[in-house]
């Protein structure tokens, strides 16, 4: 165990060697959330909070979705941020043509696989091998350098993934995408996926993992893209997406570093803080009970934790330095004589221990009748009477 992670012995021997970077999609496939619109200017703020938490690589927008889009990229693009600045476009020419147009040097180029997928469109699999082809062409020929991203490549048949993917290397494509558009793969599936289409494309091309929460197995998945080779983790900060939404990069990156040994480049100390203006922005709210970024993660209510409060390897996993919050006590039905104690002396009260019996008896009903916490104001009035 080391002075920050409180994980005993079970996962000794189950260490990872491996070089992990991000690639954030949080300003487009995380905007797909449903309701959410960012402005250019937002995005642009967004992306320079991505920038000073680490992330290496920064998805700025589909450019040809709207005006807002397109200028979006190109405020992103021109802002001298240390991250790699991306672009997404589809197997189609015009999309590409935009890339080119904002001097965008790096893109995803995305084309369904799946014959789900395909049969929907109208499309047949030659007609879609050769949209491939001709816009990846197009993009490397303006030294755009392409991720070629196979929508809902873990329900595609193994065939035509195969075919599909070799055949975007072939035109140029430097870095391929595994997409799990819809959340279905399992941990063992994404690793033996990943570790497949190394074999079918060569180790010198790096892999990307794409994956959504439909089933609540994003993170898991994505560690297991990184047994299997996986280069890039594709998601969200907070996890945000359409439907279930993203994979959430900053759990992927605690799993890692607490359980795996693996070390980031992503900044979890401050994360809490950009999740937040996040939230501002987007409008939602964020679970109090999510890793990393929670309120809750270090706010004891029970007293039968409080009565461990002065050990936090005794109730907590890890520091709470490491993603940058702070230990607290609140009071409410749960609560315990400890929790009374820690909280008198926090906010500076003397009191004997008859006073701190009472005042328990005084919380827990206060408590139970709000259905709630009760406030410091509450406490300093309870101790008062």
């Amino acid at each position: 165990m080391s002075g920050e992670f409180w994980t005993g012995g079970l996962n000794e021997g189950f260490s990872l060697e491996a070089e992990v970077g991000f690639y954030d999609t949080t300003l487009r496939d995380g905007e797909q959330t449903v309701g959410v619109v960012l402005s250019p200017e937002e995005k642009l703020e967004l992306a320079r909070g991505l920038d000073t938490l680490g992330v290496e690589r920064i998805e700025a927008g589909f450019p040809r979705v709207s005006d807002d889009d397109y200028r979006a990229v190109e405020l992103i693009s021109n802002a001298g941020l240390r991250a790699e600045i991306w672009g997404f476009s589809r197997a189609v020419v015009a999309d590409v043509n935009a890339l080119v147009d904002l001097g965008v040097t790096a893109s995803v180029i995305e084309s369904p696989i799946s014959d789900l997928k395909l049969d929907a469109l109208g499309v047949t699999r030659a007609q879609m091998l050769q949209r491939i082809r001709d816009a990846i062409a197009n993009a490397t020929e303006h030294g755009i350098r392409v991720a070629f991203f196979g929508v809902d490549s873990t329900r595609a048949q193994p065939d035509f993934f195969a075919e599909a993917y070799r055949t975007s290397v072939e035109a140029g494509a430097q870095e391929v995408v595994v997409v799990d558009t819809i959340g279905i793969a399992t941990p063992e599936a994404a690793e033996f996926l990943v570790r497949q289409t190394r074999e079918w494309i060569g180790d010198n091309v790096p892999v990307h993992w794409h994956g959504h929460n439909d089933f609540g197995l994003a993170t898991t998945c994505s560690i297991a893209a990184v047994k299997g080779g996986a280069r890039w983790i594709q998601g969200t900060i907070n996890g945000m997406g359409e439907r279930a939404g993203n994979t959430n990069l900053a759990e992927v990156a605690l799993a890692l570093r607490g359980l795996y040994g693996v070390q980031t480049n992503l900044r979890l100390d401050r994360v809490r803080a950009f999740t937040e203006r996040l939230r501002e922005l987007s409008g939602y709210e964020l679970e109090p009970f999510k890793p990393v970024f929670g309120q809750n993660l270090f706010t004891r209510e029970s007293g039968a934790v409080a009565a461990q409060f002065h050990e936090p390897e005794a109730i907590e996993p890890y520091a709470s330095a490491v993603v940058g919050a702070e230990r607290r006590i609140v009071l409410g039905k749960k609560s315990g004589i400890d929790s009374i104690r820690i909280k008198a002396q926090e906010l500076g009260l003397e009191l004997s221990e008859d006073e701190q019996r009472r005042l328990l008896a005084e919380v827990k009903r206060r408590g139970t009748e709000k259905r709630g916490l009760v406030t410091d104001e509450e406490f300093r009035e309870l101790a008062r009477g």
